[in-house]
């Protein structure tokens, strides 16, 4: 019995932890879109993807998120072409996310990535939890 009050007391804790966590500044009255995908390669026809929306939606456009997760993180460290893409991506307010839960599977160290790519616990929860919030979503 005390095993089941602790359980259920760590997944309240935990959900009413990452849902804060992971709050991030975002017009909900604009078109805010969201690509989980398992393919460093994608990133540049995302990115493309993501000026055309701009242009099409004018003011309404909102945020572009991105992440990035399964065995595709360990081809980011010291990938050169990875990182130009990041900084495009930055040009453009695309925010690129890396799944922590991939990292920790493929064995890819937060040093090795980045310094400017924010890693996110779990991004299949961070990706329904920004669709719970409105984000219009693709996974590819």
């Amino acid at each position: 019995m005390k095993h089941k009050l602790f359980y259920i007391a760590f997944i309240c804790l935990l959900s009413i932890g990452s849902n804060s966590l992971f709050a991030q500044d975002f017009d909900p009255e604009k078109n805010n879109y969201l690509i989980l995908s398992k393919n460093i390669q994608q990133l540049n026809p995302v990115l493309i993807t993501a000026n055309d929306l701009e242009k099409e939606d004018g003011k309404t456009y909102g945020d572009f998120y991105v992440i990035l997760c399964g065995k595709t993180v360990s081809d980011i460290p010291n990938n050169t072409e990875f990182e130009k893409l990041l900084k495009k991506a930055k040009s453009q307010n695309v925010k690129v996310f890396i799944c922590g839960i991939s990292m920790k599977k493929f064995n890819v160290n937060k040093k090795q990535l980045p310094k400017n790519i924010t890693v996110v616990e779990n991004g299949i929860l961070y990706g329904f939890q920004l669709t719970k919030q409105g984000f219009n979503t693709l996974t590819i």
